[in-house]
Parts: structure tokens; sequence; C-alpha cells
């Protein structure tokens, strides 16, 4: 493999706060980009604060800003942005996740930057977009997975509303961002121009939502709560059995013939109810009662060891010290020790990505607070001095 990361001669700026913005820098640093966090001194990113806490130094923060260097810049002050400005003008990317409005109020608006860095790809993170009537509105991943229809199809049928344990919004908007940066970048490099990218949470949580919308448009109607099962398919989701609950998903004939066969019922395949996946689906809470009838007999690992040996995906239902210490999870190297600032040795979930056999490495630690201010405004005075010779 090549040693050489994508994005090693592309530097970004970062001036955002906890998830979907620091999520696309790391994302964008572990590809090699040089991602300089500007942080206010008082505090900085707020993720900082966010336990578990260390020794004083937040493992939350450390799990999102590795590869990162850090500057703390005020930006309500005039020389701190003049700093920022320069620091800008002579970057590739700047990644910022306020409200719309901000930046410019700030002087750090995309239009600023039209006459000294055309070539600037400026990506703005939101709860709603850049325009628009609720452009202006404030959003975190809880109010945008409400808002996207998120927790309309999340928990058992009945229920209250539940969100997803993981912060989708967020993260999501992280992933479009990166990418389109990425993608971006390409075409930078072919015409010299640079653009404002604007991506939102509530477009980021619906375009990941493809299967609930395109039910809608198809229907007519709303996408409702299933609890873990399947609105097309079936056997698909968790089952209890003797000693608690696991998961299989029998996706098509084929799979369910072969459940078919391990359970000793090789009929239920000709059955009217079961012959297809949309009568499966139609009949499943049926289906599901005659299946746990019989799980019932055995233990979890036990069901997991027919149905693995049968071919059909099943898993366990994992906690998270669970699948952390999954043989596959520590075959492909993803858990990975960790130097906090304080010295502190931890651990990590690194970068999933393998390219040509090879993880992306972590080539630096998350920073402290301003961590590099020194090193980054000696380099933003070395380079303006050389353009004065």
């Amino acid at each position: 493999m090549n040693n050489q990361l994508a994005l090693e001669d592309v530097r970004v700026i970062e001036i955002c706060n906890v998830a979907a913005g620091p999520f696309c820098g790391m994302l964008l640093a572990d590809m090699g980009a040089d991602v300089v966090k500007i942080e206010h001194p008082e505090g900085g990113d707020s993720l900082r604060s966010w336990p578990p806490i260390t020794d004083g130094f937040s493992e939350n923060f450390a799990s999102l800003n590795r590869n990162k260097r850090s500057i703390t810049l005020n930006l309500k002050g005039a020389e701190d942005v003049r700093l920022a400005k320069a620091l800008i003008g002579d970057s590739d990317v700047l990644i910022e996740n306020n409200r719309p409005g901000v930046m410019d109020r700030l002087g750090l608006g995309y239009a600023a930057f039209a006459g000294i860095n055309p070539r600037l790809l400026y990506c703005s993170i939101s709860a709603y977009g850049q325009s628009g009537p609720r452009s202006q509105e404030g959003g975190f991943d809880l109010t945008l997975q409400a808002m996207s229809g998120i927790m309309s199809i999340t928990g058992e049928p009945g229920g209250a509303p539940v969100k997803c344990g993981v912060p989708l919004a967020d993260f999501s908007a992280g992933l479009y961002a990166a990418f389109s940066i990425a993608a971006e970048l390409r075409r930078v490099a072919q015409s010299g121009r640079g653009s404002h990218i604007d991506i939102s949470m509530l477009g980021a949580t619906l375009g990941i939502a493809a299967l609930q919308t395109s039910e809608y448009f198809g229907s007519g109607r709303d996408p409702m709560k299933m609890g873990s099962a399947h609105p097309r398919n079936a056997p698909y989701q968790v089952f209890r059995c003797r000693d608690g609950y696991f998961g299989m998903a029998a996706g098509n004939n084929a799979l369910w013939a072969a459940v078919c066969r391990v359970l000793g019922h090789p009929e239920w395949t000709d059955d009217d109810r079961f012959n297809t996946p949309s009568h499966r689906a139609r009949h499943q809470d049926q289906l599901r009662l005659m299946l746990e009838t019989i799980f019932a007999d055995g233990h979890a690992p036990f069901w997991l060891e027919q149905f693995r040996a049968a071919g059909v995906p099943c898993a366990p239902i994992n906690n998270y010290s669970d699948v952390l210490a999954d043989p596959q999870v520590e075959h492909m190297q993803w858990v990975q020790p960790l130097t906090l600032p304080n010295g502190v040795e931890t651990r990590t979930f690194g970068s999933p990505i393998n390219l040509s056999g090879h993880g992306l490495p972590i080539r630096r630690a998350p920073p402290g607070l301003g961590e590099h201010s020194d090193e980054i405004i000696a380099g933003i005075t070395a380079r303006h001095a050389e353009e004065k010779q």
C-alpha cells in the first residue's frame, strides 16, 4: 500500500462544536488532511466538558477529534478574527456548524472569502439549512430525530416516541459533509473554483430514510413502528428464546427454507401464509409466535450455532462491551490505543476504513485546548513574511 494518504496536501479549518462538524473534520483528518480546530479560549468545543472525564479530559471529545490540531481564538475580537481570516485564506476547506448568519456576523461568512480564496470549499452544517422558513431554528440530534420522522418508526407499536440510541442526525450530517467535501475537492482541482456546501441535519436524516420515504410515496401511508420487525420481510427481527433474545433475518425464500429445515418443519415453505416474503410479512405476528414456541426450548447460543451452520444471518443482542471484544473487531484492529493530552492511556474506536489491507492510522492524539496555537500562528506569520518579500 502507498503510505501517502489521499488528503495529505489538504488544509481544513474547523469551527465546530459537539458532533456533526467535528465528526466530518475527523473523517477528513483520518484521510490525511491537516485539520486545524479553532476553539474559544474559555472552554473550547463544548464536547470537552462531556463525560466520561478521565483526569480532566473528555473521552467523548477524544473520540471525535483525533488527528487534529487546536488553536484558541476569540472570534469576537478583531485581532483574532484577523488571524482566523488569514488561516482560512490559506486553506482548502472550512467546516462550520453554527446557526446560519453567525459566521457572517463575525466577518467570516462565505462571501468574505470570494476574493481572498476563490478555491475555498466552505461547508456549513446546520439543523435545517442555510435558507428557508426554518433556517434560523436551532437543533440538536433529539429534535431532528423528532422532526425527521425517525421517532415515528422507532420503538414498539403503541409505545411512546423513542429516539435511536445512536445520534443519527449528527453523524449522518457529518458523513454527508465529508463525502461532499471529498467529491468537491476533485472538482476544485479541475476548475479552480470553490463552493458553499450546505448540509442540513434534517436533509441528512431524510436522505438515509430512503426506504421509509419511498414507502410513503408509493403507498400514501406513513410507515409505522414495528419494534425490530420489518414491514416487507419475515422472519426478520429479534426473537425471544429460553434465556433472552437473539436476532435472525431470513430475508429471502432460500433462507426461509433453511430456517424451516433447522426447525424441523420443511412443510412451512409450502404454507400459503409463508411461501413468499410479502406473505410472511403480512402474517409475521402469527409466524413469530410459532417460531418463539420452538425457540423457548433452547438458549440463544444454541440457536445462533444452528442458524450459522445453516447459513442464516443471525446475531446475539450485544452490549458495547460484547461487540468491542468480538474476534472480528479484534481481527480488523479497529480498537486502537490512544494517549490523551494529559498522558493517560485509553482506547478508542479508530477508522473502520480499510485500504488495500491496511487501516487508517491515528497520527495525532486529540489536542489539548489551544495546544498548537503557537506553531499555527508562527506558520501564519512566516507565510505572510514570505509574501512581502
